[in-house]
Formats: structure tokens, C-alpha cells, sequence
């Protein structure tokens, strides 16, 4: 018997590792959240807020030169998921109060619902999760 399978829309691009590469995650996520009939309203930007910061990250720390990092995000019609994806060692770390930078996950723990790191073979992905309220959702499935 054969079933159609109704998989979640997903986009994805790769980075360049240059400053000019964050504006365009950005942009990336503007345009995907608006092609799913997301974009806008508080939770948009949370997203788009942490898209930036994730991207700010893998640039800073985690991708070495002339290599990409990758911006994945995927929407089933509830949870939308970010995820970035670079060839750097080691996970990132939460700031310390007393440090004056490295604020970046702090926000993205504070607008996300969820968020984590993993390990890949080579690198690591920093991922985080919004839970999109009702009206978002019949706004999404109605486009």
C-alpha cells in the first residue's frame, strides 16, 4: 500500500565564514518565516533574534577560516526549530555575570522554549525551539 507521508517544510543554507554572514542568516530567516506565513509579531523576531545570535556564535567561535557554517529551520506546524551547525571543537558556554561579553545564549535561553547543543563528528549544532501560539499556527496552515 502506498501512503503519502506529509513531511514538515524545512529550508537550510550555508554561510560563509565573513562578518557580511549574519545580516544574511538573518534575512534567511525573515524570508523563511514569511514564505510559512510566521513572520512578524513577537515570536518572529524571538526567532530571528536567535537565528542572529546562533549565527554570531558559529562565526565568532566555531568555524574555522574558509570553511561554513550551515542555518537549518524546520516548522511542523507547532514547534519551529532552529538549528546552526559548524566544524569548530568543543560546546559553547553560558556567560558568566561577570563577563562582559558572550551574552548571545543567554538570550536565545531566555526567548526559546527549549535549546541545547550537540556533538556531530565534526563540530557540534546549537539548536532552540519555539512553541508557537495558536493563532500563528491557524495563520501558517490557513497559508
Amino acid at each position: 500500500m502506498n501512503e503519502t507521508i506529509q513531511l514538515p517544510p524545512l529550508r537550510e543554507r550555508f554561510f560563509r565564514r565573513d562578518r557580511r554572514s549574519v545580516p544574511a542568516a538573518r534575512r534567511f530567516a525573515c524570508e523563511t518565516l514569511a514564505g510559512w506565513g510566521l513572520a512578524g509579531g513577537e515570536r518572529g523576531d524571538d526567532v530571528v533574534l536567535c537565528v542572529s545570535e546562533l549565527a554570531t556564535n558559529a562565526l565568532q567561535h566555531g568555524v574555522p577560516p574558509g570553511r561554513f557554517y550551515r542555518v537549518f529551520l524546520r516548522y511542523d506546524g507547532q514547534v519551529l526549530r532552529v538549528e546552526v551547525h559548524d566544524s569548530g571543537p568543543g560546546v559553547p558556554r553560558i556567560a558568566a555575570q561577570a563577563d562582559e561579553g558572550g551574552r548571545g545564549l543567554l538570550l536565545v535561553a531566555a526567548l526559546s522554549d527549549k535549546w541545547g547543543v550537540g556533538q556531530r563528528e565534526l563540530g557540534k549544532v546549537v539548536w532552540c525551539e519555539f512553541e508557537l501560539p495558536p493563532r500563528a499556527v491557524r495563520a501558517a496552515r490557513a497559508s
